[in-house]
């Protein structure tokens, strides 16, 4: 069973490309799968994430300050202003342009830790990196979101606020908590976390291409184009930004995919939330956790083919 699920979870841009092909051509398929589906969806898959931390991890802030400082100010720098330059580079209309900044302002992608995993970098550090963005991520994503995407659409910063407690912060918090409380217990369910994840992502993915096929269909070169050169950004600055400020290259590997990689299902469930006038809002959030993981996956095999040099200094 292990094995399987393993195999599984490794094939996540398999399964979320297939739903989103098949939600594409067949919309009827999935077109159920919206409203509380995506809230509960996200939500379980975030209490996934939570049942696989510790309180052990926390105490990884302590162990490497410098590095958690960079990562996590670039997840919030750099990634938000990267979005809002899409939008205006590209001239993209209003519904879109608060789309792809809302994906830019989330904290990092659950499989950020896998595709670390994969490119022989800094697992620990990617763990807190995504616990630390995630945890504060009820701050930073209503804050850039307000301030970058207000010039476009109306932005509800307090129910974004809200949304993202109730759906991403408490789920994570229970998790760590349960895991604390009942370790034997949370064991024995923690290797489905991943798994259970891998199904509710894609099924948000299928369900908002379902309910956005034409959209999709009339946007799609605009929507490639602005998905993918936020995350090649967020990637290649991420890994710039470290090695300017001398970082060992497995700080930087790392902090490269933290910032490269963001939770595409938290974006598509406070755009379906709060800009349901702007349909196109919540379509950029399918882009990104497609070509993110494609794009993670072929930086994975590259620097994995590359290991860093041993003698490199400690993460500081």
């Amino acid at each position: 069973m292990h094995r399987f699920l393993a195999w599984f979870t490794n094939l996540y841009p398999v399964w979320l490309l297939g739903t989103a092909a098949l939600a594409f051509f067949v919309p009827q398929a999935l077109l159920w799968f919206s409203g509380q589906w995506i809230l509960w969806a996200l939500s379980v898959a975030m209490l996934g994430m939570g049942f696989t931390l510790s309180i052990g991890d926390f105490r990884g802030i302590l162990k490497m300050p410098g590095a958690v400082a960079l990562g996590f100010g670039a997840q919030y720098t750099l990634m938000p202003l990267i979005g809002w330059f899409i939008a205006w580079a590209l001239k993209l209309e209003p519904g879109f342009a608060a789309g792809i900044i809302l994906v830019a302002s989330c904290p990092g992608g659950m499989a950020s830790n896998m595709i670390t995993f994969l490119a022989g970098a800094n697992v620990a550090l990617s763990v807190v990196l995504t616990m630390a963005s995630t945890l504060l991520a009820f701050i930073f994503t209503p804050l850039w979101t307000s301030t970058l995407a207000g010039q476009y659409v109306p932005v509800d910063a307090w129910g974004l606020c809200k949304s993202t407690l109730q759906a991403v912060v408490a789920p994570v918090v229970i998790g760590v908590l349960c895991n604390w409380r009942f370790p034997k217990t949370v064991a024995k369910i923690t290797g489905f976390g991943p798994a259970v994840a891998v199904v509710a992502l894609s099924m948000i993915t299928g369900g908002i291409v379902a309910a956005s096929a034409p959209l999709i269909a009339a946007n799609f070169g605009l929507l490639v184009v602005a998905a993918l050169a936020l995350h090649v950004l967020g990637f290649g600055l991420g890994y710039l930004v470290s090695k300017m400020l001398r970082y060992p290259e497995t700080v930087a590997r790392t902090v490269s995919i933290e910032v490269g990689m963001q939770n595409g299902g938290m974006a598509a469930m406070l755009a379906k939330l709060h800009f349901a006038a702007q349909p196109l809002a919540a379509v950029p959030a399918v882009f990104s956790g497609v070509l993110q993981n494609l794009l993670g996956s072929l930086l994975a095999s590259w620097w994995k083919s590359r290991p860093p040099a041993k003698e490199e200094p400690k993460a500081r």
